[in-house]
């Protein structure tokens, strides 16, 4: 690497450090989904993450203590875009659930989370996490050495106004590495050929919010937890992708 090339790029050893993070990340949401059931409070979903991330998959879950976060897990419900804090709250039939986790493996960090349906979704609300899915792939797809990041925004964006949908602005994806947020900033909206120019090496994660409403959010008293203004339902999936000599990989794949 010359003196020219960000910091934020990674070496191929680096990357591998980083997928060994990333597949445990993956592996704890492969765990979970069967635990995702209407009657289940998302405190117990969180502490069945915690006890497989420390004892099983002997790594260190990264959210407890984060700006003094306590809990392991961010579980958004419904009408909750992101950062829903895991509590006695029980999981009702037909709840659309985002488990959000990241760990620390070796000093690195693997950083993902996925929809669940809890019971039978609405048709509307299995409409707009299979929407959201289609449209952080759309994002994924594009990345390439020489493309930008506005490619990867525009992609995201077409795919979630297709539908009648809209993206949320505020919160975006990261760098990620030996840092849980490195540069640079992922937006999930943006026009083709602006923005950051992507290079070999580099690592981040593509995490579109889409809501069913408006972008419009709301922070709640709490400092934490997130959600749509108009309080339509939001749902989020999230990958770790490195940029390859001729494409991209994701570093959390499902099982």
């Amino acid at each position: 690497m010359n003196k020219s090339t960000p910091a934020y790029v990674k070496t191929a050893a680096e990357v591998d450090r980083a997928r060994v993070a990333g597949k445990l990340a993956a592996s704890v949401l492969h765990m979970i989904e069967p635990y995702v059931q209407p009657g289940i409070s998302t405190d117990e979903l969180d502490r069945i993450c915690h006890d497989f991330i420390v004892n099983q998959l002997k790594a260190i879950p990264a959210n407890i203590g984060y700006h003094g976060y306590t809990k392991t897990t961010c579980i958004s419900v419904n009408h909750v875009i992101c950062h829903g804090i895991p509590s006695e709250k029980v999981l009702k039939k037909g709840d659309i659930v985002n488990v959000d986790v990241a760990l620390i493996k070796d000093g690195w960090y693997g950083d993902t989370s996925r929809m669940f349906f809890a019971g039978e979704p609405s048709i509307l609300a299995r409409r707009l996490v299979d929407t959201t899915l289609e449209a952080m792939m759309a994002g994924i797809h594009q990345v390439r050495p020489g493309a930008t990041l506005g490619d990867v925004g525009f992609a995201i964006e077409s795919i979630a106004h297709r539908e009648g949908f809209s993206v949320v602005a505020e919160y975006c994806g990261h760098g990620i590495g030996q840092g849980y947020h490195e540069d640079p900033q992922v937006l999930h909206y943006g026009r083709k050929g602006e923005g950051v120019k992507l290079l070999e090496g580099m690592i981040f994660t593509i995490e579109p919010m889409i809501n069913a409403g408006k972008r419009h959010t709301k922070l709640l008293n709490d400092g934490w937890t997130v959600v749509t203004k108009d309080h339509s339902l939001s749902a989020q999936w999230e990958h770790m992708v490195a940029v390859t000599k001729d494409g991209y990989e994701i570093l959390t794949p499902w099982p």
